[in-house]
């Protein structure tokens, strides 16, 4: 696949999709089931009528083409209505965590210019907390109940005609504005195009994910992120297949039986989820035949979850690397030949590379930026309202994702980490990911994450902070010279954790990746 089939017609809705599927009351669109056992099944048929519903429902307030909406919404069916409703109508929406506090929300919604707001009956609170005067709070639209001084999307969607064909867009349209998490600095408003949609779903749901027409789909995402943009919705209604939603807390224990139980033929899952089930001592006792594909992004997976996986089920958890900037970039495609511990290869139709400071291609085994040519199809616009910082992630022609790698001779990418994450003590150059990956082969580590610290003869030593599985054990200096040994055993012996402390748990981004950057802070502090 090359570049060219990546890029979507001049006219073109990313909604406009699921129109080959839009008359069929047969063919489930979604299975939804929370933890007290309620269950959902939402049809092709009702999902579009639905959509068409609160989409014209939008429109009945005065919402309409180019304006912009936060969408705070959980594991529900109507998550999905209502991004469909935003994409037919030509309304940009703005995912929002559950867990954004009201100087988030309201900061999106100042910079964006937003003019509406839909929550779910749970999460209105931080909604309702912001008293500055700002437009979104004009139009706010709550579903799953009612409440004073919001207006029911879904009682205004019941007075709609279920029939609407939607409003005329271009390619160039924005149909996404998700902000990045802000770890320095103010969040960024991503703009994504629905040429976006078109090229991401031709790379990384057919070609990464593996998704066919019928298939049971679980991608454990939370609406609010770019990630559930990317597999829990788009990657599956576009294609015909079933999105299976469970609303609920994770629970390794639960996950599997679902798994087995429910007979789900893709899984996408974090690498926390998949370390966590991988730990399960019964994991062989659960009976997978259906799984046909099984996918993990966020940050690189180790290779005992890998191998964990591969023993029992006969599966291989296949890695991919993206951001909100972009989409699946780098990948372990199907039919590709797995290297445990590889991100794999940029996927088909997308220019990716490893670059020097020049903007030159890395050489083989050299440690470099992994970098986006502008050309790409599945590349964002640009940073919203923000020209300065759009022009300081790029390199020439390149855009920075931030991350490094080195390439092998096979052409297999290998992450060594963020650009500031890369540790060099004494002169060597230290990828965290490989150290914690040893770490994690050992059956005391439950999680863990390496970092620099600062040190008066090395510049820098490695330190690993670790949670152990068992709860009630303690980290003595025995096992820390254990682990050291292990690690010693496992990679280069230079590569070693010097200092190892036991905590806890280890600090998380609300979409569940290590802050690393926090545990770096802690130690340039002492």
């Amino acid at each position: 696949m090359n570049a060219e089939n990546l890029i979507a017609p001049e006219q073109y809705n990313i909604a406009k999709e699921l129109d080959q599927f839009a008359s069929d009351d047969q063919r489930i669109a979604i299975r939804w089931l929370d933890d007290k056992q309620n269950r959902r099944d939402v049809s092709y048929k009702e999902l579009v009528e639905r959509t068409n519903q609160f989409a014209l429902a939008l429109k009945s307030k005065g919402i309409s083409k180019g304006d912009k909406v936060l969408i705070i919404l959980p594991r529900i069916p109507e998550a999905y209505m209502s991004y469909l409703a935003c994409l037919k109508a030509g309304i940009i929406a703005i995912p929002c965590s559950e867990m954004l506090r009201k100087k988030d929300l309201a900061y999106r919604m100042k910079h964006a210019d937003a003019k509406g707001v839909i929550a779910f009956h749970e999460t209105t609170a931080e909604v309702n907390a912001i008293d500055e005067k700002l437009q979104a709070l004009h139009n706010k639209l709550i579903v799953g109940g009612t409440e004073e001084g919001w207006d029911s999307l879904e009682s205004l969607a019941n007075q709609q005609s279920a029939e609407y064909d939607g409003e005329p867009t271009s390619r160039h349209d924005t149909a996404f504005l998700p902000y990045t998490s802000g770890t320095t600095g103010n969040p960024k408003g991503v703009i994504h195009t629905h040429a976006w949609g078109y090229a991401h779903v031709r790379t990384a749901a057919k070609e990464w994910l593996g998704v066919q027409e019928g298939d049971l789909v679980w991608a454990t995402a939370a609406p609010g992120w770019q990630k559930w943009i990317w597999s829990p919705f788009l990657s599956t209604i576009t294609l015909g297949a079933t999105a299976f939603v469970y609303h609920g807390g994770f629970n390794a224990e639960t996950y599997m039986e679902y798994l087995e139980k429910e007979k789900i033929n893709v899984l996408c899952c974090t690498p926390t989820e998949y370390r966590l089930m991988a730990k399960l001592e019964n994991l062989s006792s659960y009976s997978l035949p259906e799984l046909r594909s099984a996918v993990s992004a966020g940050e690189p997976l180790n290779r005992p979850v890998i191998e964990a996986f591969k023993n029992a089920f006969s599966v291989i958890v296949r890695d991919g690397y993206g951001q909100t900037e972009n989409t699946l970039l780098v990948g372990t495609l199907q039919g590709m030949e797995v290297k445990p511990g590889s991100m794999g290869k940029p996927t088909p139709g997308n220019n990716v590379e490893i670059i020097d400071e020049h903007g030159q291609p890395a050489k083989t085994g050299e440690v470099g930026d992994i970098a986006v040519h502008k050309d790409c199809p599945a590349l964002f616009t640009e940073y919203y309202n923000d020209h300065e910082r759009t022009q300081a992630a790029y390199r020439g022609d390149w855009y920075l994702t931030g991350d490094q790698a080195t390439r092998d001779e096979d052409g297999y990418f290998w992450f060594e980490g963020r650009s500031d994450d890369i540790i060099i003590s004494s002169g060597y150059t230290i990828g965290p990911f490989e150290v914690e990956d040893a770490l994690l082969k050992h059956p005391a580590v439950r999680e863990c994450a390496v970092v620099a610290a600062p040190d008066e003869i090395r510049g820098s030593i490695v330190k690993a902070y670790v949670v152990l599985r068992d709860d009630n054990a303690t980290g003595d200096d025995s096992l820390v010279k254990e682990l050291q040994n292990h690690t010693k055993e496992m990679t280069a012996p230079y590569k070693y954790p010097r200092q190892i402390e036991f905590i806890s748990e280890l600090p998380k981004t609300t979409s569940g990746k290590i802050r690393r950057i926090e545990l770096r802070q802690k130690e340039q502090q002492k």
